[in-house]
C-alpha cells in the first residue's frame, strides 16, 4: 500500500470511528424502534469473555443465549453480572436460533479457531477473541470463508476504538505527523502465579498473550512488515518457562517498529504506550487503557499548535464502541473498518515475533 492510499484508508477508518462513540451515547428514536440485533455467545472463560455486558447494555443488541458446555465452569460463570439471567444452550441451539446475525467468541485461545469457524460455515458474524488461535492455515480458512460469504471478523483487540488511537488515526489520515519512520509500542503487567500457569499452556508466551494488542495497533499504521525479528527471554526467578520478557523488531524499507511486552512490570499498566514518530510530528499515548496524548507537530494544524500540546478525553469504557461498530457494519451503515488482509497480517507477526511456525 503507497503512502498515498494508506493515508486514505487511515482517513476514512478514522472519520468513521469518531462517530462511534457519539452513535453509541446519542442512539434516538429511531435508533431504538429498529430490530434488535441478535447476537449470542461461545464461552465463558477467556480473559475478556465478560466484554457481553456491554452488548447486554446496548439498544442496538437482544443478547439471547450463551454456550458453556463445561458443567463447572458454567456454574461458575453463572455469578458474574455479564452472564446473569441469560439462557444456557448448546452451541447447536445458539447457532439454530431464528435470525441470530452475530456470536462472539470467548473460549480458550486453543478452541477458539474451531468455534469461529463452525460460526462462520453457519453464516454468522463473529467477534473473535484474541489472539487469533496458534494455526496460521486454520485462522486463514476462517477468513476466507467469512470474506466469500461477505461476513465480518472483528478481532478483540482492545485498543482499536481508544480515543487516542482514532485521534492518531485522524491526524496520520490528514498526513499532519508526514511519513512514519518509527514506531514504540509497550503493554506489560505483573503476571500472577495463576495465569502464569494458564499461560503455560501456549509456547508465545506474553507476546501472544499480551503484546498482539499493540502488534494490532503497529500494523494498522505501518501495514504488512517486510520483516519481523524475536527477541524473547525467561527473565523471571520463577521456576517455570514462560517466556515473559519479548521484544519484537518489525522492519519497513523507510520505518522500523519495536513491540515490547513482559509478564514482570510492575505497575506495567501506567507505563503502556504506543508512540508513532512522522517526519512532521510525534504523537505520544500514554497509558493506553485511561488514554490521554502528547502530541508535537512541526507546525500548527487545524486546533493544534506548533510543539508539544496534551490532549485529554473523558474517560474511556472499552467494548462499547466495539459493539456499536459491529452493529452499524451489520445494518449496512457503513464499511468494516479493519480488513481480513489486516488481520492476517497481524496474527502472522505474532507468530513470527514468538518463534511459532506460519504452516
Amino acid at each position: 500500500m503507497t503512502p498515498d492510499s494508506r493515508r486514505h484508508f487511515l482517513r476514512r477508518l478514522a472519520g468513521a470511528a469518531a462517530a462511534w462513540p457519539m452513535m453509541t451515547a446519542l442512539a434516538d428514536d429511531s435508533q431504538k424502534s429498529r430490530p434488535r440485533i441478535k447476537v449470542g455467545q461461545i464461552g465463558t472463560t477467556h480473559a475478556h469473555a465478560s466484554k457481553l455486558g456491554a452488548y447486554r447494555k446496548s439498544p442496538d443488541y437482544e443478547v439471547v443465549g450463551i454456550v458453556q458446555p463445561d458443567d463447572k465452569l458454567r456454574r461458575e460463570a453463572e455469578s458474574e453480572p455479564a452472564f446473569q439471567e441469560l439462557k444456557w444452550m448448546t452451541r447447536e441451539e445458539l447457532l439454530n436460533v431464528p435470525g441470530l446475525q452475530a456470536v462472539l467468541v470467548e473460549t480458550e485461545v486453543c478452541d477458539l479457531l474451531d468455534n469461529a469457524e463452525v460460526c462462520v460455515a453457519a453464516g454468522k458474524h463473529i467477534h473473535l477473541d484474541k489472539p487469533a488461535g496458534e494455526s496460521l492455515p486454520h485462522f486463514q480458512r476462517i477468513l476466507d470463508d467469512a470474506k466469500r460469504q461477505k461476513l465480518i471478523v472483528q478481532m478483540g483487540y482492545m485498543y482499536r476504538y481508544n480515543p487516542g488511537v482514532v485521534l492518531l488515526r485522524n491526524l496520520l489520515g490528514k498526513g499532519w505527523l508526514g511519513e512514519v519512520f518509527e514506531i514504540e509500542a509497550v503493554m506489560s503487567k505483573v503476571v500472577d502465579p495463576k495465569s502464569r500457569g494458564r499461560l503455560l499452556k501456549y509456547p508465545g508466551g506474553i507476546m501472544f498473550e499480551l503484546g498482539c494488542h499493540i502488534m494490532d495497533l503497529t500494523i494498522g499504521v505501518l501495514g504488512k512488515p517486510d520483516k519481523v525479528t524475536g527477541f524473547n527471554r525467561h527473565s523471571s526467578p520463577t521456576n517455570d518457562s514462560l517466556l515473559d520478557n519479548m521484544l519484537a523488531v518489525l522492519e519497513y524499507p523507510k520505518a522500523v517498529a519495536t513491540v515490547k511486552t513482559s509478564g514482570e512490570e510492575v505497575e506495567g499498566g501506567a507505563r503502556r504506550h504506543f508512540t508513532v514518530c512522522g517526519t512532521e510530528g510525534t504523537l505520544h499515548i500514554q497509558p493506553l487503557d485511561n488514554p490521554s496524548v502528547r502530541l508535537a507537530l512541526s507546525k500548527s494544524r487545524g486546533d493544534y499548535r506548533s510543539g508539544y500540546q496534551d490532549v485529554t478525553f473523558p474517560t474511556y469504557v472499552r467494548y462499547l464502541d466495539d459493539a456499536a461498530d459491529m452493529a452499524q457494519v451489520i445494518r449496512g451503515e457503513k464499511e468494516f473498518g479493519f480488513s481480513y488482509e489486516h488481520d492476517l497480517h497481524v496474527q502472522t507477526a505474532v507468530l513470527q515475533a514468538c518463534g511459532l511456525p506460519l504452516d
